[in-house]
């Protein structure tokens, strides 16, 4: 049942929908559909009624417990979702009734989360899409390009000419990185594991691909920059390869950490430090997010990319939303070039 509070703004009563929680930290098989009340939004919150969820390697590390911050269980999860607005809160002006949007991550979710047939999300976390794309390509662009642009653009400042070496490239945020490093003139230099996706990678816009299970990525970087290094490394692993990214860095560059795929431990080898004077960064997306002017900026850039045709999604793979165990067991594969989306 559908009413109209007192500034006018629409909003509807409670249904039900099929929700993905977990009750215990652990592996894929932990995520259960539930079919849970979602409730009329509050004043300051947006009612969406999804179509397509984009996958992230942070929501597993939330599942499995491995996350910078722990969940409170029973938990939901997800920041990347695509649909259509069913209902607005009073305070919320920007947005309504029918108006098609994605979400962007820019809160915690222990307070909310995306994995759902009917979503509340906050209205600053929630933007109208861009013009002419689907649902699916929605639901990969915020988390991967904004992320990008957060640390490439926003802080870094990258500008034509510079490296910018991306190691786990074939991550959504590592092909956004590719691109957003291209829209601007920098040199993108890809990193992976082995030469199988070498060539996926080149087509993707990498002006190099380097294997570190074959090529020495200090030697490799040193030759592709004529021996200066690479201005900014935008690195979501950290570990024992952290070690050879600062070898491979120019003198007083930039190296964000905005991740910890890797389980072992990061060194922070003091004689390259005191050699290369770096500045190394850590970083997460809600430096950005959080914050309504760097949104909008981050808007602007991702909106002219797309529509000048620099930003695309790259999508991996799609799965039915019954299938999100399959989904979350084929994101911790590594297999994927580009973002897993589950579509409802």
């Amino acid at each position: 049942m559908k009413t109209t509070d007192k500034s006018g703004s629409t909003t509807s009563g409670t249904e039900m929908a099929r929700v993905i929680r977990f009750s215990k930290t652990g592996g894929p098989e932990v995520l259960e559909i539930e079919n849970l009340e979602i409730p009329a939004p509050a004043s300051h919150e947006v009612r969406i009624r999804v179509k397509a969820i984009g996958l992230n390697r942070a929501e597993s590390m939330w599942r499995s417990g491995n996350y910078i911050e722990a969940p409170v269980l029973p938990a939901r999860l997800g920041y990347d979702a695509s649909g259509i607005v069913d209902a607005v809160g009073s305070d919320v002006k920007h947005l309504k009734v029918g108006d098609e949007v994605g979400t962007i991550p820019a809160f915690s979710q222990n307070d909310y989360g995306v994995y759902g047939e009917l979503i509340l999300i906050p209205q600053h976390a929630v933007i109208k899409s861009p013009p002419l794309l689907a649902f699916e390509q929605v639901a990969a662009i915020w988390n991967p390009f904004i992320t990008s642009y957060s640390a490439l653009i926003d802080i870094a400042k990258v500008s034509a000419g510079e490296f910018v070496l991306i190691p786990a490239a074939s991550s959504s945020v590592g092909l956004a990185a590719i691109q957003v490093a291209n829209m601007v003139g920098a040199i993108p230099v890809a990193i992976t594991r082995s030469g199988l996706k070498k060539q996926r990678l080149l087509e993707a816009g990498a002006a190099y691909v380097i294997a570190t299970e074959e090529e020495d990525i200090v030697a490799e970087v040193m030759k592709i920059t004529n021996g200066r290094g690479a201005e900014v490394i935008f690195d979501p692993v950290g570990g024992p390869m952290f070690a050879k990214l600062l070898e491979s860095l120019a003198r007083g560059g930039q190296i964000f950490l905005y991740g910890a795929l890797s389980d072992e431990v990061t060194p922070l080898p003091l004689i390259e430090v005191l050699n290369k004077i770096p500045v190394i960064r850590g970083h997460t997306v809600w430096d950005t997010t959080k914050d309504p002017e760097r949104v909008e900026k981050a808007r602007k850039f991702i909106f002219k990319g797309l529509a000048e045709g620099f930003l695309e999604p790259v999508i991996a793979k799609i799965f039915p939303f019954e299938q999100i165990v399959e989904a979350h067991r084929f994101l911790e594969s590594n297999e994927q070039i580009g973002k897993i989306v589950v579509t409802i």
